[in-house]
């Protein structure tokens, strides 16, 4: 980073479009370095935890920056996260210093720092940092196994765990990366959640190229058409998708990645249909998939997808290591299974994290080595093969770890997590699907026999993030169990599938419940619906999956925020009248929706 401030000094280094200038090289280095000194007088330095509770933007590309530069870590904490999961991760990071944008239910006795100081090194913001300026405080030196950062992932305990990563696995992403070339002047897009490690090689991933941040809003904030819009006119040389996103670009928009230089997709197995889709229109001038766990720092194989490198494939491999790292499919006993063998996907190289903080136990299990091995191995838990042409191809997972919409979720912290709100004697979760239609199902058995779902999700939802509430219910009087007596979860998960998304939710103080729309009488007709309502019914049932309640929204029936995107984009394309993503996921129900609908249609004539 340094050396980009002496080559360019005045180049930009963040391009955000809610500020009314770029941000220099230069001017980044000054603003980091006078934080960076008023975090040091604050106590923060070498094995210190700082959190940052900050949007994508400036302030949170400096506050990453100065954190390191004090020698700490930093530890992006999740906007959307409940209060109580918040505080426990701070607990256990050991966090006593917080930069954040406003004061937060969980900050504790933590002290805040307002980001308006990094713009403000004269000490006139809210929270001065007084006379200093960047170099009357010479960096420390930092060791490359010192932590940069930490974030935490869902874990099987119950409770969340954190990951941390050393400098020298930022620098192995981030140095001549094979799977993405970054020139000086490039601009990569900052689309991820902070808390989530690909805006790892978003932010650094630029800044050690001497490219230019570029924060832009979600896919999930803006209408489709207006999204692309917007990523065409800001030129794009390097953009990450979360495979969810991809795949739903893939079938609504196919070409809008056509001005991105390079595409990454990462989080799921990519499905072979939506590559090819892309790569046969307009395709961006080259797509990647990316694989790798938090544990291997963002990537640890990539595939180059071509209609060539595709053809003849069941399925897109994650193809080939990274710079510096080593895959290795390894049997039980951790030795090399033959080629075409299935075993454990394990990862090596400088790109390997530290280990799980405060947990020796769980780090020893995962974080292992072997005779002869120079350096530790990571066991991802995926289950994979070599192919006949030397590429890896994953084929699932070893236990009950799943992904959904490329969140990494335990499905035994969500059953732990339910039977801790006291409305559950026992829950078994269950991931249903792939790819966009994928859902997180789960069967409860209520306490003492009251079965109150509403309740039992708000309660859920105080204790884990959204993308880990179930959108499908379904309510046991006991579990099914196999000859040996023990709970049989293949009866389980089959049940769950076999259950209507709304069968295990039914609302018994809504006498319109089980009705799917205003002016009919039932689910499936009766009384003809009115236009409006009919064509928002076979859109949701395109979209989602499932037919449509009048009275229950559409989180309630299986729908998430990549689907809201697709809905609200059909709706406008089918009907003509705006709608975003957040309109469909605020309607009360599915009526409120169609009215919402119909009163804008109303408007337009």
């Amino acid at each position: 980073m340094e050396r980009w401030v002496q080559r360019r000094p005045d180049s930009p280094a963040i391009i955000d479009p809610t500020c009314e200038e770029a941000t220099s090289y230069a001017q980044l280095w000054r603003s980091s370095g006078a934080l960076a000194a008023y975090l040091r007088r604050l106590g923060v330095g070498r094995g210190a935890v700082v959190a940052l509770s900050l949007p994508r933007g400036r302030s949170l590309i400096v506050a990453m920056l100065a954190v390191a530069r004090a020698g700490a870590a930093y530890l992006p904490v999740d906007p959307a996260a409940p209060v109580d999961r918040v505080r426990r991760t701070l607990d256990t990071a050991g966090v006593f210093v917080v930069i954040a944008d406003r004061d937060e239910p969980w900050l504790g006795t933590a002290r805040r720092v307002d980001p308006a100081v990094a713009g403000d090194p004269t000490g006139s913001g809210p929270d001065p940092i007084g006379p200093a300026v960047a170099g009357d405080d010479p960096d420390p030196v930092v060791d490359a196994d010192d932590p940069v950062y930490v974030m935490f992932t869902s874990g099987s305990t119950g409770e969340p765990k954190g990951v941390v990563v050393p400098h020298r696995a930022v620098a192995r992403l981030v140095v001549e990366p094979l799977f993405c070339t970054v020139a000086p002047g490039d601009r990569v897009a900052h689309t991820s959640n902070p808390a989530f490690d690909a805006s790892t090689f978003e932010v650094w991933g630029a800044l050690a190229a001497g490219g230019c941040v570029v924060p832009l809003p979600a896919v999930t904030d803006l209408p489709l058409d207006e999204w692309t819009a917007h990523l065409a006119g800001l030129s794009i040389d390097v953009l990450f998708l979360t495979t969810s996103l991809f795949h739903m670009i893939a079938r609504e928009r196919p070409a809008a990645l056509r001005t991105v230089g390079t595409v990454l997709v990462g989080g799921e197995q990519l499905d072979l249909s939506a590559a090819r889709r892309v790569l046969a229109g307009s395709p961006p001038a080259r797509l990647v998939n990316g694989y790798g766990p938090t544990e291997t720092t963002t990537f640890a194989a990539y595939h180059d997808c071509t209609l060539e490198s595709l053809a003849g494939r069941e399925r897109v491999p994650v193809g080939r290591p990274l710079q510096r790292t080593s895959l290795h499919v390894l049997g039980p006993d951790l030795a090399e299974v033959p080629p075409g063998e299935v075993g454990e996907l394990c990862i090596g190289g400088p790109g390997v994290a530290l280990g799980y903080l405060g947990r020796p136990d769980l780090t020893a299990e995962r974080f292992v080595t072997r005779p002869g091995d120079d350096g530790r191995l990571y066991r991802s838990g995926d289950l994979a093969r070599r192919l006949p042409d030397g590429l890896v191809e994953v084929l699932g997972r070893r236990d009950r770890q799943v992904k959904v919409r490329g969140f990494r979720i335990e499905l035994d912290e969500i059953e732990l997590a339910i039977t801790a709100t006291g409305l559950a004697d026992a829950a078994f979760a269950e991931k249903l699907g792939d790819g966009p239609q994928a859902l997180l199902a789960v069967a409860v058995v209520p306490a003492a026999g009251r079965w109150d779902r509403t309740e039992l999700a708000r309660r859920l939802a105080e204790r884990v993030p959204d993308y880990m509430v179930p959108s499908r219910w379904v309510p046991l009087d006991r579990p099914p169990t196999g000859p040996t007596g023990k709970v049989d979860r293949a009866a389980i998960a089959r049940l769950l599938a076999e259950s209507g998304p709304d069968a295990a939710a039914p609302d018994p103080a809504a006498p319109g419940a089980g009705t799917a729309v205003a002016g009919t009488d039932t689910a499936d007709g009766g009384v003809e619906a009115d236009p409006v309502t009919a064509a928002l019914r076979g859109i949701w049932r395109d979209v989602v999956g499932s037919e449509p309640t009048a009275t229950r929204n559409f989180l309630e029936m299986g729908g998430n925020s990549i689907m809201a995107v697709q809905l609200a984009g059909r709706v406008q394309d089918r009907l003509g009248v705006r709608s975003e993503p957040h309109d469909v996921l605020l309607a009360e129900s599915f009526a409120h929706l169609a009215d919402q609908i119909r009163v804008a249609l109303d408007r337009t004539h």
